[in-house]
């Protein structure tokens, strides 16, 4: 089972990117579940959402404490939490940053897992027109993990939102997809 955590804050967009997630690893055959944590969040508050992919029924029901994957859709919240908590030892971080993976370590904010990083946000900017970065880190993660297809991320997000908005969305995670640093 491979088990992926995201990191975001309320507005951000990480429990539709989670659910996405989840939607592309079923049209790919494989068994998934996503679900978000978060309390009496407002907009802005920091919160989790999580998924599970396994060539298997999931029948866990928890959150997700040692990830395979963590997904972070705000640099910033690695300075007030350990993004990376029970991170697998082989584990990988892709994270919403125009920094390099190496600036990244030099500054301390991950202490551990591969680091892959993506400016995310100005990606989103260009393609889709709002700094919303959810659909364009799972385009990396695809490309840094091969976890699940591209195309299979595509069509989650077709069936996801309207015919323009998804073409936008496909956009982003193309460009995402071929600009991943790591």
């Amino acid at each position: 089972m491979r088990e992926i955590r995201f990191h975001g804050r309320g507005g951000q967009g990480a429990v539709v990117a989670s659910e996405i997630l989840a939607d592309a690893a079923m049209r790919d055959g494989k068994y998934s579940q996503s679900f978000p944590t978060f309390g009496p969040e407002r907009r802005g508050a920091p919160l989790m959402a999580f998924t599970r992919i396994d060539a298997k029924p999931v029948r866990v029901r928890s959150q997700i404490y040692e990830p395979d994957y963590v997904i972070v859709l705000d640099a910033s919240l690695s300075q007030s939490q350990d993004v990376t908590n029970g991170l697998k030892p082989d584990g990988a971080v892709i994270m919403n940053t125009p920094l390099t993976p190496e600036k990244v370590k030099e500054a301390g904010k991950l202490p551990k897992g591969k680091i892959y990083c993506i400016d995310a946000s100005s990606i989103a900017m260009k393609t889709i027109g709002s700094s919303i970065a959810n659909t364009v880190v799972l385009g990396a993660f695809s490309a840094a993990t091969r976890e699940v297809e591209l195309q299979s991320l595509f069509e989650a997000v077709k069936n996801r939102f309207s015919a323009a908005v998804a073409e936008r969305n496909i956009q982003a995670m193309k460009e995402a997809y071929d600009a991943v640093k790591g």
